[in-house]
Parts: C-alpha cells; sequence; structure tokens
C-alpha cells in the first residue's frame, strides 16, 4: 500500500517537476511568524497519521500499513477532507519516508472529549508477532496536528523547563516476570496546546495551536467499558492490553504452563484462527497557553539540543585554535620562507647577470665565444622562463652561488605544471565537487536564516536536490576548463562523464538498496514513480545544464595558462622520499587535522540522523561557522602538504592535492564504525547495511567536496609561487 501510494506521488512529479522546483513551495513553505493558520470555536483541525520508526531500525512505516491500528474509514471530516486520504508531498518527504494521511480521530477547538471510540481490530496471531516484534524494537509513532508533531512531554533535570520528544511509543514491555511480556498501547490522550492569533485573526476569534502533546495508556479487554466502547474509568486501569493469544487447543505446552501470561513468545508458530480484539480509543482536551508564542512553538521540540551550546561554544573553540596554528603555518611559509627564497635567488641571480654580461662583451670584443651552451646555460635559460629579470639565455657565469640557489621547489618550474596522469577522471571529479560545494553552501545558508527549518518537512532534501541539479551549470564550467587545462580536446566526451559518473554512482548505489528495502514493505523504500522522476529531472534538467556550463567553460572562458612553460622530458624524481609524503599517508595524516575540526559537531549532526529520526538539526548558526572553518583548514593543510612535497622535488601534486582535501573522509568514516557500536542499537542485517552505505555515500559526498576545495587552493598556491 505505501509503495502503490508513492508511486501515484512519484507520477505527480514527473508532471509539475520543472514547474514547481521540486517542492510544493506554495503549501510547505514556513518562516516562523508566517503562514500562520488560525481556527476559530469548534473548527474542525484534522489529524494526520504519517509513519512509525525506530531508533533500532532503519526501516520505517506507514502507520495505515500497520495490520493492528484501526484502518480508516473514509468518513467525511472538515476542510474537503476524507480519512484514508493521501496528503500531497513534496519530494524530501517521499525519500524520508513519510506516508502522510487523513485519520478518523475528531478535533474541533476547544472542545473537550473525555473519550471516543475508534474500533475494535481484530488482530491475528501473525499480526500479533509484527506488533510485538516492532514494541520490542522501540517503535515511536509519528501524528501531526497543525504541522506539529505529536510529543511525548518531559521536564528538564532542574525542573525549570519541559521539553518535547517527538512521537510517542507504540508500546512497551515488561520483564518483571523473567521473560519479555509487550503491552499495546490503545488509549491515546490528546492535549492541544493553544492561544489567541495574533492580528486581525485574534480579533476574530481565531486561535493558534502552540503545542500537540500524546499521553499513552494500555487498558486490556477485563476494564469494564460503558455503552460506546469506552473505559468506564481512565485513570484507575486493573488490567493492560497484552499481546497474546493462548492457544485453542490443549497441548503439551498448555500443560506445562497453564497461566497463559508464562506462554513462550514463539506462539504465533501455531496454526490456528484466533484472534485478538484490540479496542482503540482516543481523548482530547484543549489547554490556552499563553507562555508559548507561535512563532517559538518548535523551540521546545530543541530543548537538549540548546542546553548542548557550551558543546558547541567548545566545538568553534577547538576548531578556532587549530586553524589559528595552520595559519601561523601558512604565513610563515609564504611570508618568510617563500619571500626569502625568492629575494635571495633574485639578487643572487642578478649578480650573476651582470657579471655574465660584462664576460660576454669581452668575449664579443676578443672575437671569443663558439655560440654552444653547456648545460649549466641551459639551466640558465630554463630559468629565465620563470620571469627571473637579468637574466640572458647566453650568460657564461662561472659562479656557483646562483645555481646553488636553485634547489627544491625552485628546480621544478619546468615540470610544475606537466598534465597529471589520468587527468581525464579528474576533472569531472572537481567538476561534481564544485557542484556540491555549491549545494552545501546553498543549504546551510538557507538554513542559517531561517528558510529550510523543522517546519517545512522534507524541505532540507528537496531543496538540497534542487541546488544539486541546478549546479550543473557549475559542474560542467569547471569541469571543462580544468579538462581543457590539461589538453583535453574532446569536451562533449567529459560532458558526459561529468553529467554521469558521480549521480550515477550514487543513483546506482540507492536503486540496489531500495530493492532491499520494497522487500520489507517499508516506507524507507523509494516508490517506482519517484525513482522515473528522479531520472527525469537528471536527465532532461541537470544534464542540459552541464552542457551548457561545459560548452561556455570549454569555448568562451578557455584554459588557464600557467606562468611557466614545461619542458618536454619530464624531471626524474629524487629516489629517496620521505615516508610521510608518499600517495594515501600524505593525504590520511593531512586528514587528520580537518577532521579534528569537525568531530565535535560530528556527533550533533549523528545524533540528529540517526537517533532523533524525528527531529532535526537545529543549530545551524553553529554549523555555518564550523563550516567556514572547516573549508579554512583544509585549504591551509593542503598548501602546507603540498609545499612540502614540492620541496621534496615531487612535481605530481595534482591528485595528491585532490586526496589531501578530501582525507578527513577516511576518518569521518572510520568515526562511522565507532559510532555505530558505540552509540547506536541498530538489529538487523537490511538495517546495518543501510547505515553502513549511507554512511559510505555521505562520506563520498564529503570527500568530493573538500578534495574539489584542496585541489583549487594548491593551484592557486602553486601559480602564486612559480608566477
Amino acid at each position: 500500500m505505501a509503495i502503490s501510494t508513492g508511486d501515484t506521488l512519484g507520477l505527480r512529479w514527473i508532471v509539475f517537476a520543472v514547474v514547481l522546483c521540486l517542492c510544493r513551495v506554495s503549501e510547505a513553505f514556513y518562516i516562523p511568524g508566517w503562514s500562520i493558520k488560525s481556527y476559530k470555536d469548534n473548527e474542525q483541525i484534522p489529524l494526520l497519521v504519517n509513519k512509525v520508526y525506530s531508533d533500532n531500525t532503519q526501516l520505517q512505516y506507514a502507520f495505515y500499513d500497520l495490520p493492528f491500528v484501526c484502518p480508516p474509514t473514509g468518513q467525511h471530516h472538515g476542510a474537503g477532507l476524507l480519512s484514508g486520504q493521501n496528503i500531497p508531498l513534496n519530494l524530501g518527504e517521499i525519500l524520508r519516508g513519510d506516508r502522510i494521511t487523513v485519520s478518523d480521530m475528531e478535533l474541533a477547538m476547544k472542545h473537550d472529549n473525555g473519550c471516543a471510540f475508534l474500533c475494535n481490530q481484530q488482530v491475528t496471531r501473525k499480526d500479533l508477532h509484527r506488533a510485538r516484534n516492532m514494541i520490542r524494537d522501540g517503535y515511536v509513532v509519528e501524528w501531526i496536528v497543525d504541522n506539529l508533531p505529536g510529543a511525548t512531554s518531559f521536564v528538564t533535570v532542574d525542573k525549570t523547563r519541559k521539553y518535547y520528544a517527538a512521537g510517542f511509543k507504540l508500546g512497551y514491555t515488561d520483564n518483571s516476570s523473567g521473560r519479555p511480556r509487550y503491552f499495546l498501547n490503545n488509549h491515546h490522550t490528546i492535549v492541544i496546546r493553544y492561544r489567541r492569533a495574533p492580528g486581525k485573526a485574534g480579533d476574530n476569534g481565531g486561535k493558534v495551536v502552540v503545542g500537540f502533546e500524546v499521553y499513552t495508556k494500555s487498558i486490556g479487554p477485563n476494564n469494564p467499558r460503558d455503552d460506546k466502547g469506552c473505559p468506564a474509568e481512565l485513570h484507575d486501569i486493573d488490567q493492560n492490553f497484552e499481546l497474546y493469544i493462548a492457544p485453542n487447543k490443549t497441548t503439551e505446552l498448555s500443560i506445562q504452563y497453564p497461566h497463559s501470561s508464562y506462554y513462550p513468545e514463539d506462539d504465533e508458530s501455531l496454526d490456528d484462527d484466533a484472534t485478538l480484539t484490540a479496542p482503540y480509543t482516543y481523548s482530547v482536551y484543549f489547554r490556552e497557553d499563553n507562555s508559548i508564542e507561535w512563532s517559538r512553538r518548535w523551540d521546545l521540540y530543541f530543548v537538549n539540543q540548546e542546553e548542548g551550546s557550551k558543546i558547541h561554544w567548545l566545538a568553534i573553540v577547538n576548531s578556532l585554535i587549530i586553524c589559528g596554528l595552520l595559519t601561523g603555518i601558512v604565513l610563515m611559509i609564504l611570508a618568510r620562507t617563500i619571500r626569502t627564497d625568492i629575494k635571495s635567488y633574485r639578487e643572487a641571480s642578478a649578480a650573476s647577470a651582470e657579471e655574465s654580461k660584462s664576460r660576454v662583451g669581452r668575449k664579443r670584443r676578443s672575437g671569443g665565444g663558439s655560440g654552444l651552451q653547456t648545460p649549466r646555460e641551459k639551466t640558465i635559460g630554463l630559468l629565465e622562463q620563470v620571469g627571473e629579470p637579468g637574466l640572458d639565455s647566453g650568460d657564461m657565469s662561472s659562479e656557483d652561488e646562483a645555481l646553488e640557489d636553485v634547489t627544491g621547489w625552485k628546480m621544478l618550474h619546468a615540470d610544475v605544471f606537466r598534465n597529471p596522469r589520468n587527468g581525464q577522471l579528474l576533472a569531472p571529479l572537481v567538476g561534481s565537487g564544485m557542484q556540491l560545494l555549491f549545494m552545501a553552501m546553498g543549504l546551510v545558508l538557507l538554513s542559517a536564516i531561517g528558510i529550510l527549518n523543522p517546519s517545512f518537512r522534507g524541505g532540507f532534501i528537496s531543496f538540497g536536490i534542487g541546488l544539486f541539479i541546478f549546479a550543473g551549470l557549475f559542474s560542467g564550467y569547471f569541469s571543462s576548463r580544468v579538462f581543457k587545462t590539461f589538453g583535453g580536446q574532446d569536451w562533449r566526451r567529459n560532458t558526459v562523464v561529468t553529467a554521469v559518473l558521480f549521480p550515477g554512482l550514487l543513483f546506482g548505489i540507492v536503486f540496489v538498496l531500495n530493492l532491499f528495502v520494497w522487500a520489507q514493505a517499508s516506507s524507507t523504500a523509494i516508490p517506482f514513480g519517484t525513482l522515473v522522476a528522479i531520472v527525469f529531472l537528471f536527465l532532461c534538467v541537470q544534464v542540459p545544464l552541464v552542457y551548457v556550463g561545459s560548452w561556455y567553460g570549454f569555448v568562451r572562458a578557455g584554459t588557464w595558462e600557467h606562468p611557466t612553460k614545461t619542458s618536454s622530458i619530464p624531471r626524474q624524481l629524487p629516489p629517496k622520499q620521505a615516508w610521510y609524503t608518499k600517495g594515501l599517508r600524505t593525504a590520511l595524516l593531512a586528514g587528520l587535522i580537518p577532521f579534528a575540526v569537525i568531530f565535535i559537531e560530528l556527533l550533533f549532526v549523528f545524533q540528529s540522523v540517526w537517533q532523533d529520526k524525528s527531529g532535526y538539526y537545529y543549530v545551524f548558526g553553529f554549523l555555518t561557522v564550523v563550516s567556514t572553518i572547516l573549508i579554512v583548514t583544509i585549504a591551509e593543510v593542503t598548501v602546507v602538504t603540498i609545499y612540502i612535497q614540492l620541496c621534496s622535488e615531487n612535481y605530481h601534486w595534482w591528485w595528491q592535492s585532490f586526496f589531501v582535501g578530501g582525507g578527513s573522509a577516511a576518518w569521518v568514516f572510520v568515526y562511522c564504525v565507532w559510532y555505530y557500536f558505540a552509540k547506536l542499537h541498530i538489529t538487523g542485517v537490511l538495517s546495518s547495511l543501510l547505515f553502513f552505505s549511507y554512511s559510505f555515500m555521505a562520506c563520498c559526498v564529503y570527500g568530493l567536496l573538500t578534495g574539489t576545495v584542496g585541489f583549487l587552493t594548491a593551484y592557486a598556491f602553486v601559480r602564486r609561487i612559480y608566477g
């Protein structure tokens, strides 16, 4: 059922994808203090049911797909809604597993209802087994009222502030009898907190919702009920609703365990038609609360994150210290080492040139000179290409000081801009990295100023995909310019590789994973229609944008000119290189420094993504600062690392700069592995596979982005010192 619903939504996206720009902005866009919905007394407020999710698994399910809950009846509600009607979703909501449907529960502003009967649901042994497994895995239910998720209310340790945890438990487990017993929460007390609406709406009697709380109870069948099916006494419950069906026939098992509460948990293996009747009821209460402003109603969901502000500041201070130390090292390299080398070299070269001119003049006056160049003269001729003043290709100075200064990075002027191996692959990676960099900067900026916020459900993913597709222009532009700089000619082939390589890799991984999730009938699975819509956006929007950017970068912008000429014969590298300057060792060692900048903030991000699945990362202001420091740190680490490599007379810096910039991605993945074993309690092979696959894709995105930053920084640095 979830897949067919998503297919309809996905096909809708095929038609409206370009026009609506990936999201129903008119329905979902929200900034605190704007788009206020007010209700008059006794006006119907729709209660929407969404999904169930758990911290112990990555599989989510649509609420109405559960066989042990009350199915929708199709009754008419206010605002032209029918129970069981699917609410239109944006692309981000579909991808995050949302399946929002109108419920049968009736809410009317300021109208309390002590108890209302919902249904008697017949539960088979198979369905009972599924309910017990979901309760054991800690599944939480998400309902929505006025765009607020139903919350469980808590109080801080010092009892001075109340805060919300989004969602409420499907049931609970009792281990007091020596074996687990599972109980279903079949009565829900709904508390809607409201206040007078601001402005003219409030003058006309309008009210706004500022809080949505859900309190659960488990009420067994032996509790007395009235004629409507409601419990006669909600405050004094004699028996809770246990998920258990006794065998219909007398067996050795029933003789050994004569009391039903002692039957083993695997009674679903019994082959009979026995069912259990689960009665569902609910209560509704409206309470006025003027202590909460409507524009601040989401703050209750983030009290815990706000209390962690000290840790955020610690992360920023830690990042600033590391960045400050690196800045000092880079300034020392640029201001003292390089400038001193260049200055002393130019002074020695000028003195040598003057003496050489006088010697040449004497030879010419005496009629000497054979017209042939010695190896020393050839070296001086190559130095002339660097642009050093006062050098002449005919200089034949006998002084050794000028050449003794040509050591280290200065010896590579004729090889430092030599085209790298597999440059046709590096160019598309740099282009995709710029595409991701633009997307990330846009998301962080929009989140920091409040456009993307928790109430815009799915907005972060929708805008992310939209920015990524639009940034195809930047991807094609930078890829083609780098490709032409490396001497490439077939720019159309480079365009195809740029447009397909990285997005195709991600789509392929997601598609394979989706096959496994489809088999579980989980709402985490991306519907087929949505997959077709994504392919449509990719082929009909992104690829043309990459083509336009590539054409402009290759034909109109042209190549980047290098300050020195490259010799026809490659220079031989010194046989002995320091162990820390070889290949991936350098990238891993250098990657530790950027990782040290972000590892504290990673804890909050991981907690928001993997544990608080209904929650959101709220402190984007801190993330903006840390991200800025991270980019600066990566640039400085790359400069220092490439300078050390050039001083070792190793001119293979193109790929190395890319790997050094993205080296921290390897440590982030190691952090993911540690987080899985130390912080998470994920059960099931499929959930673990999803965790590591998504973590791998996230690290690839991060590594490609930071690797591009390192590459462009190193290129600018090398052009500077050799120019």
